[in-house]
């Protein structure tokens, strides 16, 4: 046992150990801004707030992949997750943090020293990390929320920012509901804890009722009336419950902000959060109005967004801005005629500038494993041998079966068929029955808990019967299915079959969880099955890990 005295002395250590490790990002990004004051700080939230979206759910695996995809796309600051939600975050953040190249990674806390001590452990291994604490500041929130007077909520900044400085250099403080703040009292709350230490000041419009105009005055306003707003970049968080997150956020950044917080495909709590992509492109496209700066690299967004789209199983809509398959799309006859004669007609920015390439079909039957790995690695892939050969049999096997594969192709291939390593139950053989007459029946065999078993099942419907065998092969009644999807992934008539499958857990303890599997194959029947499976799971492996109730951030 520690004695009080002992384990005071060990933290010390422990801290003094971190600030050794890390490097002292907090005052570069200040001084950056100083030397250029159009430099703007990209903050990614995708791995946390974007993951607190029902169904949007990773695994370690998968947060370790997107990771590396938004390091790479280079984004300023990673914010990894919420190290004290669950185990398995902290141990996603930890990893993260052991495996950056570039970004600062940052976790986020409550005002609590155990979220706060929680988030720096996790944070430690990262060369330059951010610990990201918040408090609610709007009247209803103080009142109803969190049952504080505004003093008390006062002095738990101060305390809170200064205990979180003593771990790093690099703090950053919300105003949970920020936009609904009333002005005297914000103006109060960001002077403190900028005074405990606090480097950023981020005001969320947590609940997407800005306006542009709303947000523009009200970082002008703070601009013009905190004293000590110098010494801490601005930042903004938007959501999109109203449509205005990315104008809401640009308007921030016009107004004297120089940090945007945003996911990738905009993803995020209800209605999802501003859209990386779309921020970053007007940024681009419109310098002229803007004449910001940032690090992106927009070749990379286009594969980003498809990597977290076959991740999450959500697909992005066909006319979303900038990475949609209609983005660059053009059917009426007029805006053809005027494509080839200039594509400045009527395209903005040009496929490639985000990374869409206009020629992708470069694989077939006769392809072998070095072209094939070189494709894999141009997607993003970097595969251990093991599994590329694996990936590359199934390759040849699509390509025997497909008279076309495509890039869209190969990102189903390795995405849609990604296994974790804690199956229970795995696919072995199947075979379907259907017809207007019926009757519709699924032979199933699965490999359930390392034991071969089959059965025969009628259905309403060769999907509904696959599903019902399943469920008699591998009983798990306290789950519902909430959402089947298939959608081809190219336009041809031989088209894989992208299916995605979410599951509800219904167990005590983890009502309303919902999981995402995702597979694909030409055969709709069997992508539907493995994606079923994909689901069940990653749900089982889920109910693993202790779950401590996850907490809403800004």
């Amino acid at each position: 046992m520690q004695t009080a005295k002992q384990s005071k002395t060990n933290k010390a250590k422990a801290r003094s150990e971190s600030r050794k490790r890390k490097k002292d990002t907090a005052m570069p990004f200040v001084d950056e801004i100083r030397k250029n004051p159009n430099r703007v700080i990209v903050f990614d939230t995708t791995l946390r707030d974007g993951e607190q979206s029902p169904g949007c759910s990773m695994t370690q695996d998968e947060k370790l992949r997107m990771a590396r995809l938004l390091d790479e796309l280079g984004v300023d600051v990673i914010e990894a997750g919420f190290p004290i939600a669950s185990k398995g975050d902290w141990e996603a953040v930890h990893e993260i943090a052991k495996n950056a190249k570039n970004a600062v990674i940052a976790g986020l806390s409550r005002a609590l020293p155990k979220d706060i001590d929680a988030a720096a452990e996790a944070l430690k291994p990262a060369g330059a990390f951010r610990i990201h604490t918040f408090i609610s500041t709007s009247p209803l929130h103080m009142k109803y929320k969190l049952q504080m007077e505004p003093e008390k909520v006062l002095q738990k900044i101060h305390d809170s920012v200064a205990y979180a400085r003593n771990l790093t250099d690099d703090v950053e403080w919300s105003a949970e509901d920020g936009s609904r703040t009333e002005d005297d009292f914000l103006c109060r709350a960001v002077e403190t804890a900028i005074a405990a230490g606090a480097t950023t000041i981020n005001i969320p419009d947590t609940v997407g009722y800005s306006t542009p105009e709303d947000m523009a005055r009200q970082i002008a306003m703070l601009v013009e009336r905190v004293p000590n707003i110098e010494k801490a970049i601005l930042s903004v968080h938007c959501h999109n419950d109203l449509g205005m997150a990315v104008a809401n956020s640009l308007a921030g950044l016009k107004a004297g902000a120089r940090q945007a917080e945003c996911t990738i495909n905009g993803i995020g709590e209800r209605a999802g959060n501003a859209a990386l992509e779309e921020i970053i492109m007007a940024m681009r496209t419109r310098h002229n109005a803007y004449g910001f700066e940032n690090r992106i690299d927009t070749t990379r967004i286009f594969r980003t967004s498809q990597a977290l789209s076959s991740i999450t199983g959500f697909n992005v809509q066909p006319n979303k801005a900038i990475v949609g398959a209609n983005a660059f799309a053009h059917e009426s006859g007029i805006h053809q005629d005027g494509m080839l004669k200039h594509a400045g007609t009527y395209e903005i920015m040009t496929p490639e500038s985000v990374g869409i390439q206009k020629t992708n079909l470069v694989l077939g039957k006769h392809s072998g494993r070095h072209a094939f790995k070189n494709k894999l690695e141009e997607l993003g892939y970097i595969l251990g041998d093991n599994a590329i050969e694996d990936a590359f049999a199934r390759f040849k096997d699509l390509a025997d079966r497909k008279k076309t594969v495509h890039d869209e192709d190969i990102i189903a291939l390795i995405d849609g068929d990604a296994l974790n390593g804690n199956e229970r139950v795995a696919l072995c053989d199947i075979a379907v029955s259907s017809g207007n007459k019926g009757p519709n029946k699924a032979a199933l065999t699965l490999v359930a808990d390392g034991t071969e078993k089959s059965i025969a099942v009628e259905g309403n419907g060769p999907i509904d019967a696959t599903f019902k065998a399943i469920q008699s092969i591998f009983p798990h009644p306290d789950v519902a299915l909430k959402l089947y999807q298939v959608h081809a992934v190219t336009g041809e008539i031989d088209a894989q079959a992208d299916v995605t499958v979410q599951l509800q857990d219904n167990q005590a303890g983890h009502e309303g969880r919902i999981v995402t599997g995702q597979s694909a194959d030409i055969d709709t029947i069997v992508a539907s099955c493995k994606a079923y499976l994909n689901a069940l799971n990653k749900l089982m492996a889920m109910r693993q890990v202790d779950i401590v109730a996850r907490k809403d951030g800004p």
